[in-house]
């Protein structure tokens, strides 16, 4: 089950071209493309004729044909042209998801398209900002997309499980001082770690000679996670206002169901130091991947157990109390779908057929 009348981000802006992109989102099949005159869409990825893929089609000025029998689809999914004949057949039409671009992204709509509002989709300055220097990646991980969000949203695993990296001493984030705030339509969690020892991944890119402070800052919203994380000499404090700490990491974070246990991940690591140095910037892009690695292999390995084991209980402990309100955020909020779509009595989206 997935919450639909959602913003999802779908990819990154450069990976759509006039070559048709095929991706699964929320369990559909869409394939998106670029026209010649530079628009976006996304279809449903399936000729209304006899069912092949569209993404298997080519772009043709500012619509996209099958590579069966070519017939043309519009950026509305409408076919507007028919081979060999003058009359398109009633109904001959796909579904259509409004797409846009926004901050290098390209975010989705899967759900009702009248309730698709632009000014609604999340600001993310931070990919052309000229004081952050940034680099992602996407990947496709073998999991329910809560225990993605429970992983982000809970960083006291980071000693644990990231020590190689920015791991730094273990019951520093155990005993991290916290504070969590739920609202109707997300959760922030925010951590204080006073007088730490600098982990690898910051003294490659800092230098620090003593301990450090460390500010984390995780704001969940359905889609989405964004991280700050704040680093100065210990004792020097941080500046919330600006968040332009000595060592200032913002962590974009878009987890989008792909299937009920599998996730797109769509993540940028930006830095706010050096922002001059390309190779500063691919180093600290590879020391951030090394860690969604480690993370990886965590929740695939919780997804095999869960699987395995569907009626056991699990127990809480404090720090799961960002994670446990963002659950709670997501069946509120598809719980309120569920009835919407019911007091209308259809569903949000219906497939047409020819």
């Amino acid at each position: 089950m997935f919450l639909k009348n959602n913003w999802y981000v779908a990819g990154f802006r450069e990976e759509l071209t006039t070559k048709p992109l095929a991706r699964t989102l929320l369990g559909e099949p869409v394939v998106m493309f670029r026209t010649e005159s530079g628009e976006v869409a996304a279809l449903e990825d399936r000729c209304c004729h006899r069912n092949l893929p569209l993404s298997h089609g080519k772009v043709e000025g500012n619509a996209l044909s099958c590579g069966y029998h070519g017939m043309v689809y519009n950026t509305a999914g409408q076919c507007i042209r028919v081979p060999g004949q003058d009359v398109i057949p009633t109904g001959a039409c796909v579904m259509h998801f409004p797409l846009v671009e926004k901050d290098g992204l390209l975010w989705i709509w899967m759900g009702d398209a009248d309730a698709a509002r632009t000014q609604a989709i999340p600001d993310y300055p931070f990919h052309s900002d000229p004081r952050w220097a940034h680099k992602g990646n996407h990947y496709t991980i073998n999991c329910h997309y809560e225990l993605i969000h429970d992983n982000l949203i809970d960083l006291s695993h980071v000693g644990y499980v990231h020590g190689k990296t920015i791991g730094g001493t273990p019951g520093a984030h155990s005993e991290a001082q916290m504070s969590t705030e739920r609202r109707d339509d997300g959760v922030t969690v925010r951590r204080f770690m006073p007088g730490t020892i600098p982990p690898p991944t910051y003294l490659r890119a800092m230098n620090f000679t003593g301990n450090i402070d460390r500010w984390m800052e995780i704001r969940f919203v359905p889609g989405l996670i964004r991280i700050y994380i704040g680093v100065n000499d210990a004792g020097q404090g941080f500046d919330e206002k600006t968040q332009m700490d000595k060592m200032g990491m913002r962590i974009f974070n878009g987890v989008t169901p792909e299937t009920e246990n599998t996730t797109h991940y769509f993540w940028t690591a930006a830095h706010n130091f050096r922002v001059t140095e390309p190779e500063v910037t691919n180093n600290f892009h590879s020391e951030i991947a090394a860690t969604f690695e480690e993370d990886r292999t965590v929740v695939e390995a919780q997804q095999k157990r869960f699987e395995q084991f569907p009626g056991r209980k699990n127990v809480h402990i404090k720090t799961d109390a960002g994670g446990i309100h963002a659950r709670r955020v997501m069946a509120q909020l598809m719980e309120t779908e569920k009835t919407r779509e019911g007091q209308a009595g259809v569903a949000t989206r219906v497939p047409q057929t020819a």
